[in-house]
């Protein structure tokens, strides 16, 4: 009887211990994006007095988005509720080399994403460097999704070079792509809309607000209808001189000079998507010096679950210096080959005015002040 009730309890002991480890999971997940590019004129650097250094042909990472891998793990402890973490580098597969950090001249192992946090009923929580909220909301009312390629996001970056922006770092001084040291919540959607709220505290020592970030984005999504608000605010930000590591990065003590707000739509009925935005962005501190309008529309048609087209128009004004200003034109299409695997080919165009430098595809200066015309054919393989 005692030998029955040990293999008893040692069965269910097993049992117990199986579910438990049903309950947890590990991941490893990413993504290849590579093709060939064509431009008709390039740049050493994202400098407004950057010379034109003629067409470039170059085999280019991310046509879509960035080529990434990622390791993320969920633990269930009942109730409904999950801790969940995730870690995330982008790379680039023309080199192998890790993407950039918040330092110039300086790779991250896990550039995009390095969280811990909580989820449940009452949404989600994660702590650590992440991509901000806001960056989602601008993709989500934008018909090129915020790609590498001609999109909301190109259009973006184009007004955090004219801010002064070098590129070598993702400290952008007009809004954000990550943040470090972010604190974000994200509600539960409530008929359609969700509320996200961010909170970095910068730790500086003597300045509560030197290097803060915090930011709000409203979103609504329901009936093929997608709508965002942003704002966001940062303290301290774009802290680091060209003439870095020769010249000292900015001491950080509180200086309010990064803003930016921004309203978009996007609308999907019968496989036409119609998208439009804008925005504006802005040094409180030197308006006079960084305040720039950004609006953009799109069009897009989904003729199948394989294939589909999307376009989209963006156009960017310095306000201080109207003899400053941006449009840009793309097209592109995407064929899936394979639930994993996708072809893509992409043109875009760019007129340039005064010291404007918009770029058609992210991390490849076009020279600034004058037209350029970009064309790329990739694949996107995920994992």
């Amino acid at each position: 009887m005692k030998q029955k009730l040990k293999l008893s309890s040692v069965a269910a002991l097993l049992m117990f211990a199986t579910a438990a480890h049903a309950q947890s999971s590990v991941t490893l997940y990413g993504v290849l994006d590579s093709g060939l590019l064509y431009q008709s004129t390039s740049a050493a650097s994202f400098q407004p007095t950057a010379r034109n250094l003629g067409h470039v042909y170059q085999l280019k990472d991310g046509g879509i988005y960035s080529s990434f891998w990622g390791i993320k793990g969920s633990e269930d402890i009942g109730g409904g509720y999950k801790i969940n973490f995730k870690l995330q580098s982008s790379f680039n597969t023309t080199t192998g080399k890790p993407g950039l950090s918040d330092t110039p001249g300086v790779t991250a192992m896990f550039n995009q994403y390095a969280t811990v946090g909580a989820s449940g009923p009452f949404g989600s929580f994660d702590a650590g460097r992440q991509i901000v909220p806001m960056i989602y909301a601008m993709a989500e009312t934008d018909v090129r999704g915020a790609q590498y390629f001609g999109s909301i996001l190109t259009a973006w970056l184009g007004v955090n070079q004219a801010a002064g922006w070098p590129g070598t770092s993702t400290n952008a001084p007009i809004g954000a792509l990550y943040d470090s040291n972010a604190l974000v919540y994200t509600s539960p959607k409530f008929y359609g809309a969700s509320l996200a709220l961010e909170y970095a505290p910068g730790g500086v020592a003597g300045h509560f607000q030197g290097g803060t970030r915090e930011s709000a984005v409203l979103k609504y999504s329901n009936y093929g209808l997608n709508l965002s608000a942003v704002y966001y605010n940062g303290h301290d930000t774009n802290p680091f001189p060209l003439t870095y590591p020769t010249t000292p990065a900015v001491p950080a003590t509180g200086n309010d000079n990064n803003r930016f707000y921004y309203f978009g739509a996007m609308y999907t009925i019968a496989g036409f998507s119609i998208s439009g935005s804008y925005g504006i962005g802005k040094d409180p501190a030197k308006s006079n010096t960084a305040d720039f309008e950004m609006a953009s529309g799109g069009l897009g048609y989904q003729f199948n679950s394989h294939f589909k087209i999307t376009s989209g128009y963006y156009y960017l004004k310095d306000r201080n210096h109207s003899a400053n200003h941006s449009s840009e034109v793309a097209v592109g299409a995407e064929y899936s080959l394979s639930q994993r695997t996708k072809a893509y080919a992409q043109v875009g165009y760019v007129d340039n005015k005064g010291t404007m430098n918009q770029t058609i595809i992210y991390g490849t200066p076009v020279a600034p002040g004058v037209s350029t015309t970009a064309a790329m054919i990739g694949i996107r393989h995920t994992f």
